[in-house]
This record gives C-alpha cells, sequence and structure tokens, in this order.
C-alpha cells in the first residue's frame, strides 16, 4: 500500500490541509478502481466504510488478489470538513462561495473531440487508452482560481482514468440507493444487489456537473458523436452510493457495506476470488426524472406517516403539516406511486421545503434534476 499526498493550496496565511489517497495493488496492468467517501462533508458513514474497506484491502494485497490498482480517498473534503458553524457540521457547501461540493466539475467531452481528433482508429482498446491519455492531460491543464477549485481537480483527476468509481455519499434519512447513468445500468446492477439498494436512479444527464458524471459521462457522449467506425465502450462505471442516513454510522452496517463493494470488485474481476452468486435484488432502475420531491406547502410542525423504505400509492398521505397558531394541519400527498427513499431529518418545515423523495417509475421531470 502507498500514500499519497496531494497539498491544497491555503485557504488563509498559515493554514495546511490535503487529500490523501491510499492505493492498494499494482497500477503497471491500467485496470483501476477509485472510491472516495464524504464528498458533503457532513455526510459521515462513508468515512466508516472507507476504514474497514482500507482493512481488507491491505489482506487482499497481501495475497496479491488485486488485479491492478484500488484507490481509496476516505477523506474527499477537507475543506468542508473543517467548517464547522457554531457547534454545527456544514460541509455540503463550500461556505466561500455557497457552491455544492459534488457540483461544476470539468464536463470533458468537448475537450476531448478537439485534442483526439485524427487520433482514434477501429481498436476500442487503444482508443480507450487515448482517451484516459487525453483526459489527464486536459485535467492538468486546468488552471483552478479557489483551493475548492484545486480540491475538484485532485478528486476527478485521481479518478478519471478508473474502470469503476463509487462515491460514497448519505442522505438525510434514508435506505441504501444508488445514483448512476442511464447507459451504465446493466453494469451497476450487480453493485445494487450486492448492497440491498432499495432504489437505483438513473439519467442520462442530471445537471450541474456532479462528480460522478465528470468520470464517466464523456465515454457515451463521445462514442455518440464518433459513430460506429470509431468503437468505443463506456469505460468508466461511476456510481453515486448513498449509504441510508446520516446518523447510521455502526461498525455492523460499515463492516457489512463494506465486504458487500468487495464482492462486487470480486464478482467484476478487480479482486481474485469468487464471490458470492449475485442476490436478488431488492430494486428495479427507475428514472431520476420519475422521482418525486415533496414540499411543505406551508410552514409547521413536520409530522411524518409513512417511513423510508415504504412503497407509497399515488394519493398516500405522507405527512402532516401542523401551523402551530392557526392550528391547521395540511396533509402531503403522493402524486406518483413508487418507494420513499428519503426523507428530512428535521421537523419543522419552512415553506416550500423539500420534505421527502419518492422514486416513481414514470419520468416526468426535466431540467437540474439533482437536490441543491
Amino acid at each position: 500500500m502507498q500514500i499519497q499526498r496531494h497539498a491544497l493550496p491555503p485557504a488563509s496565511s498559515g493554514t495546511v490541509r490535503e487529500i490523501q489517497s491510499f492505493h492498494y495493488g499494482n497500477a503497471s496492468n491500467g485496470r483501476k478502481v477509485y472510491i472516495q467517501s464524504s464528498l458533503h462533508a457532513d455526510e459521515i458513514p462513508g468515512m466508516l466504510v472507507a476504514h474497514y474497506l482500507r482493512e481488507m484491502l491491505v489482506k487482499h494485497e497481501a495475497r496479491a488478489d488485486i488485479a491492478g490498482e484500488i484507490v481509496v480517498v476516505p477523506v474527499a473534503n477537507p475543506i468542508g470538513l473543517s467548517q464547522d458553524v457554531q457547534g454545527t457540521a456544514f460541509g455540503r457547501f463550500d461556505l466561500a462561495t455557497g457552491i455544492n461540493f459534488n457540483r461544476g466539475y470539468r464536463h470533458l467531452t468537448s475537450q476531448l473531440l478537439q485534442r483526439l481528433e485524427g487520433k482514434l482508429g477501429a481498436d476500442s482498446n487503444t482508443n480507450t487508452t487515448l482517451v484516459r491519455q487525453a483526459a489527464r492531460s486536459l485535467l492538468r491543464e486546468w488552471h483552478t482560481e479557489s483551493a475548492t477549485e484545486s480540491q475538484k481537480k485532485i478528486l476527478q483527476t485521481l479518478a478519471i482514468d478508473a474502470d469503476i468509481v463509487l462515491d460514497l455519499h448519505c442522505d438525510n434519512q434514508a435506505v441504501m440507493h444508488l445514483y448512476t447513468a442511464t447507459p451504465l445500468v446493466n453494469a451497476a446492477m450487480p453493485l445494487a444487489a450486492y448492497l440491498g439498494a432499495q432504489a437505483l436512479l438513473v439519467s442520462v444527464l442530471s445537471g450541474d456537473d456532479p462528480f460522478d458524471e465528470s468520470c464517466s459521462r464523456h465515454w457515451w457522449e463521445l462514442a455518440e458523436q464518433l459513430g460506429t467506425s470509431t468503437p468505443l465502450g463506456n469505460a468508466c462505471l461511476a456510481v453515486t452510493v448513498e449509504l441510508r442516513g446520516e446518523t447510521e454510522v455502526s461498525h455492523e452496517l460499515a463492516k457489512a457495506d463494506a465486504q458487500a463493494i468487495i464482492q462486487f470488485l470480486q464478482h467484476a474481476g478487480h479482486i481474485a476470488g469468487d464471490a458470492p452468486a449475485v442476490p436478488r435484488a431488492l430494486c428495479k432502475a427507475t428514472p431520476l426524472e420519475g422521482v418525486e420531491p415533496l414540499c411543505a406547502p406551508h410552514a409547521g410542525v413536520l409530522v411524518f406517516r409513512k417511513n423510508t423504505g415504504e412503497h407509497i400509492l399515488a394519493g398516500e398521505k405522507i405527512a402532516d403539516i401542523v401551523d402551530p397558531f392557526s392550528g391547521i394541519v395540511t396533509p402531503v400527498l403522493a402524486t406518483v406511486p413508487g418507494i420513499l427513499f428519503a426523507r428530512v431529518a428535521r421537523r419543522y418545515a419552512t415553506h416550500g421545503m423539500r420534505i421527502a423523495k419518492i422514486a416513481g417509475p414514470v419520468a416526468y421531470r426535466t431540467g437540474n434534476l439533482l437536490s441543491l
């Protein structure tokens, strides 16, 4: 195992911060898996999963089980991790700019098309290598203007040439669920099954350039632009893994999740050994455009009537909003059927606040599909 340290520019005089990446196996054959946790720095379950992953990977490395390189970044956002506002962690947005730490990564397709013009041929493997080389080169040239941009550059550069990218997050209160791109559904389903995910949300373009799409999106866009005469596959499976809710941090869950990821990597051929048979999936892929975000119709006390993981029918009551002055109780109703996969932990809702999300089977939304 090797540790690499990636210095961030000081945000202020006298401060020093860095990202540490842990590298297992051997990078010589080009095969690579990249796993990071807590890009939203107040989402802690992934850090503990990464802890157990590292313990397991040390053992697999000692047995020479790793077919290539596996990179783990247990703390992907030291900037956000340091943002504590009067005792409350504030790790989702950069305090300096208000920008979400999981938005604004480099969309490389147009630059890759220019740089690779006339260089790609009839061999898919050679084309994949050339695309990865060009992507690394473009990211090296990224001139960053802040510590947060530098952090994004480091993370995207570490992941851009990986076959598999797992970005470990969590929601507020939630069941295990995943986000990935529509072209990657078949490759992601075994991971969903091993992890016991209850929702797999997919889209071709979710909006605002989140980290996972920055690693995978250019592959299918390039293939579409280049046509069948220039073979190019989807060479990166990038998945955002939502490890239930913020407070579901336990040794038992983290060990089980880490083991499930190891089993998936065995199934995918990145770690030697016979993985258990892929379990029966607990969900089917549903469009991110089909997710219904339920919002509070007015301010008041939030009382949920449904728990995460419950299957909901259209018209069912999900929660009540109780106005503490008038005493008016307003029900919040689902308008689509599906699974209630996430909800907020706060029990006072402001007017218009998003309070829950249902994974519906039919696409009906457009525009930017992710929450802020």
